[in-house]
């Protein structure tokens, strides 16, 4: 009989130990959006609740904002770049196959012969990642790992599309996860509607280049709309139960930022205390896809609206269709 395989043992469980996060340095508001697209200021914070957005300016890129967002991450988790074994960078505005930008986002801050890898999962790319560091934290096959959201959209923006082309921002947040005694990270909630991935899509870049072009997003806004303010409402409520915690429990909720009208929906149906703090971050950065959550629990954190050691609610949606999400402790 030949001799079993040895299994390796990480840490109990796993927390954020720091947050960073990089805005695009442009602000663009509703008027100035307004000259480009046919709208008002009051239909689009209506609509979305958006004042204003931020893109990136000649000189920041998709890697710029990652290194950015990842560098304050790590500086702020006390833990020394040599102990930072795994990188995970959720995007959906790299525009090389590869190398990836988890490669070079190592490479750019030093970290020595990492794990690294990319993700797509677009605005629940977040999300995605923080479950993979912590089940690899806890398993052993890593020891501290960065994960980070970065995007670029308003390079992908439709501008011909009037009722989507407002949305967007730029941006990245990036968080590093690690062991600790007491749980940090809450069972995720996450999967896909497999049947659904036309009603956001983005052309396909080879085509695009063809023809001297950037590939652009395509949404059907209604459709997303009521998958978002039914079935993900539902699965919001499942990520409390899954971490075994009651609303009262929670002292933050970060959703993603596609629309507070959205995340008005989810207040209804998981009946939150008014103590609960809840991101409105989309007012002041639009939709920065797989950046949004990490980019707004830094936010939170610098205004001293939440702190260190609470729960928090988060949660990511979009393209694909996917989602995922759970409750973390707060750095």
């Amino acid at each position: 009989m030949s001799s079993p395989i040895k299994a390796s043992q990480g840490a109990p469980y796993s927390r954020i130990l720091g947050v960073g996060g990089a805005r695009g340095n442009r602000v663009v508001d509703n008027a100035e959006m307004c000259t480009i697209i046919d709208s008002s200021d009051e239909w689009i914070q209506q609509r979305t609740g958006i004042i204003e957005r931020r893109w990136v300016d000649d000189e920041q890129d998709v890697l710029t904002l990652a290194i950015e967002a990842a560098r304050k991450a790590v500086e702020r988790s006390g833990v020394a770049t040599d102990q930072i074994d795994s990188v995970l960078v959720s995007s959906v505005s790299n525009t090389r196959r590869f190398p990836s930008l988890a490669v070079q986002v190592a490479s750019a801050l030093g970290l020595p012969d990492p794990a690294a890898t990319d993700l797509q999962a677009a605005c629940a790319g977040f999300c995605y990642g923080v479950s993979l560091a912590d089940s690899m934290v806890r398993t052993g096959s890593a020891h501290h790992v960065l994960v980070v959201g970065v995007e670029v959209l308003s390079q992908q923006t439709n501008f011909a599309d009037r009722s989507t082309a407002f949305l967007f921002g730029d941006g990245a947040g990036a968080v590093v996860i690690g062991p600790s005694d007491t749980p940090g990270v809450g069972p995720a909630v996450w999967g896909s509607a497999v049947d659904t991935g036309e009603i956001i899509h983005s052309d396909d870049f080879a085509a695009a280049a063809a023809e001297g072009v950037n590939p652009r997003i395509h949404m059907d806004g209604h459709q997303v709309f009521r998958w978002a303010t039914g079935f993900i409402v539902e699965k919001t409520a499942e990520i409390l139960e899954a971490a075994g915690l009651a609303p009262e429990d929670l002292d933050v909720f970060i959703p993603h930022q596609a629309n507070n009208r959205i995340t008005d929906a989810m207040l209804r149906r998981l009946k939150l205390p008014e103590s609960v703090v809840v991101s409105r971050d989309i007012k002041h950065m639009g939709n920065a896809s797989a950046a949004s959550v990490p980019i707004a629990m830094e936010a939170l954190l610098e205004s001293g609206e939440a702190k260190s050691g609470d729960n928090a609610l988060i949660i990511g949606f979009g393209a694909g269709l996917v989602y995922a999400g759970q409750v973390v402790v707060l750095p």
